[in-house]
Parts: C-alpha cells; sequence; structure tokens
C-alpha cells in the first residue's frame, strides 16, 4: 500500500480546452474512452481520451440547450449516449456518434441534478425547486414526481437499483426503496447540509460530502458511518471513488483536489486547484480522475477549461 503515493508523485494533468465559460459537470462513458464536459456556456462537448496515448484530442459539441448544462451523466450500458440536464427545464439524450439530441424532455423547473439507474431503465432529476422527477428512458416519460419541502441535493441509485439516495440540505441521506420509494432510512449524516453523493463500484459503500467540509463513507448493508475524510475546510462540492473502490476524490473551495484511501481513511495525494471545483469523476477503467472548476484566465474571464490527471509524465 506504501507504493501508491509515489505513483500519483509521478503523474500529471493534462488541459482540455473547448467551452466558452465555466465548466460545471465531467463524466466518463461506461468504457472510460469517452469524457463529456457541460458548461454553463449552454453547450456540452464530448472528448475522446486515449489514455495511453498523447495524440490530438478529437471533441464534438452537443448543441441545443438554452441555459446552462449542470450535470450530465452516461448511459452506463450504451457507451454513446449521454444525458444533459439544463436550466432551460429540458433533459436531453444525444447519440454522441452524430452529436445529435436523440430525446428531448421538458419538465417543471430548473434542473441541476441527474443521474442514471445502473442498468439504464431510468434517469433522476432534481430540480431548483426541489422537486425530483424519476424518467422512463426509453420514452422519456415521468413515472414518479415529488415536491419536497426542504432542499434535495445530488441524487443516486445503489448499484442493485433497489435503493435510491438523495442527499438534503437538512444534513440527512434519505434512503427510499426502489421502485416503490418508501423511505427506508433517514441518515442524520452531518451537520450541515449534504450536497454530493458517490457509490462506490462494488457497491458496498456510498460517500456523501458536507457543507460541514468533512466526506462521510458509509456501509450500504448496515446504514452505518464507517468513517470520515477531514482533509478539506470548505464546504465539499463534488466527490468520485476510483474503479477498483480504493481511492476516493474530493473537491471543494480548498486549493487542490483530495485523493484519499477509502480502507484507512488517509489523505495520500493532492492536486493543485487554481479555483474552486464543480465536479470530478474518475475514469472507470482507469486512474484517471478529470475535475473541472471556476477557472478563470489572466483577464478574470471563465477560462473553460478541465483536466485529467494520472497521465504519464512525459518529461
Amino acid at each position: 500500500m506504501e507504493e501508491k503515493p509515489v505513483e500519483f508523485k509521478n503523474l500529471c494533468s493534462r488541459e482540455y480546452f473547448g467551452h466558452k465559460r465555466k465548466v460545471h459537470s465531467v463524466a466518463w462513458n461506461c468504457l472510460g474512452t469517452k469524457l463529456a464536459s457541460g458548461s454553463i456556456d449552454h453547450t456540452a462537448r464530448v472528448w475522446n481520451i486515449d489514455p495511453h496515448s498523447h495524440g490530438k484530442v478529437k471533441d464534438i459539441e452537443l448543441k441545443g440547450h438554452t441555459d446552462c448544462v449542470d450535470q450530465l451523466c452516461w448511459d452506463p450500458k450504451q457507451p454513446d449516449i449521454v444525458a444533459t440536464c439544463s436550466g432551460d427545464k429540458t433533459v436531453r439524450l444525444w447519440d454522441t456518434r452524430s452529436g445529435k439530441c436523440a430525446q428531448n424532455v421538458e419538465l417543471s423547473g430548473e434542473n441541476i441534478n441527474i443521474a442514471y439507474k445502473h442498468d439504464g431503465t431510468n434517469i433522476a432529476v432534481g430540480n431548483r425547486d426541489d422537486e425530483l422527477t424519476i424518467l422512463d428512458v426509453r420514452k422519456l416519460k415521468t413515472v414518479h414526481k415529488h415536491k419536497f419541502s426542504y432542499e434535495i441535493n445530488e441524487i443516486a441509485w445503489s448499484k442493485t437499483g433497489d435503493l435510491f439516495f438523495i442527499t438534503t440540505g437538512n444534513g440527512t441521506i434519505e434512503v427510499f426503496d426502489y421502485p416503490s420509494l418508501k423511505l427506508h432510512h433517514n441518515l442524520i449524516a452531518h451537520t450541515a447540509g449534504c450536497y454530493c453523493i458517490s457509490i462506490d463500484p462494488s457497491g458496498r459503500y456510498f460517500a456523501v460530502g458536507s457543507a460541514d467540509s468533512l466526506v462521510s463513507l458509509w456501509d450500504v448493508k448496515e446504514m452505518l458511518c464507517i468513517r470520515t475524510f477531514t482533509k478539506m475546510e470548505w464546504p465539499v462540492r463534488t466527490l468520485s471513488f476510483n474503479h477498483t473502490g480504493e481511492f476516493i476524490a474530493s473537491a471543494s473551495e480548498d486549493p487542490f483536489v483530495d485523493i484519499a484511501n477509502v480502507e484507512t481513511g488517509r489523505s495520500i495525494y493532492q492536486i493543485p486547484t487554481k479555483a474552486p471545483m464543480n465536479s470530478v469523476e474518475w475514469n472507470p477503467k482507469y486512474n484517471l480522475l478529470a475535475y473541472a472548476g471556476d477557472d478563470k484566465n489572466k483577464y478574470q474571464n471563465d477560462e473553460g477549461v478541465f483536466r485529467v490527471f494520472g497521465f504519464e509524465s512525459t518529461s
């Protein structure tokens, strides 16, 4: 285990420019070959990133939204289909081979969170009015809709699909049976709002990031908190498990992305950043971490950049 920090120390990040404004969301497809980025410039982009190559990276622009693309996620079964949710109230499914919007549905509010069920059958969407909508992917029809009387943030399904998680502004994690959506557990998790959630690839754990600057790690079977990660000093905005479940990355307004060992809770590497981070996501096959935030250029304009850490250094 002591080898790992040395490995990370020898790796570098690459920058990807294309957006006109800051990038809000990054996500890898199920094969780890394509990365999608969503921006407040109203577009998403899809990049073909070869983990072993230094070649020129091609990207395509997905145009159609009329407001910021707040979050996006890939179909877990189809490596060419990506879903985007936007402040323009729509959810769109894109075929990234053609760059065309394949399906489009208008919901009732400004959408800010989106998650796919792991079998690819449903999409859950949360909006600024704390309304949750669950869509059947085949027809993009609403199968469930519920308005909450308090702040709801990121959402996720368990790997097995029988549990549905909602992080709330009350510092709780609500766990529902799926598809009945009966409340199964209301976990009092943090002393401030819970913002983000990530499911470990083995399905054993989930992690939650909070405004109290902590990340908590939970056992799915026991619904108990096993440990907390304490490296951040600012509200945790985004987190992600790597493909083996060995590492967890988290980010905030702190000037770094933290990589910690899941079993020990120890921070083992920090990627320096120049701006608050909005999104981190590990590649599902390799130790490549995409991350994006509020980067500015020397004129204090949005840089529209995201980075991927984990490439062998060429120097």
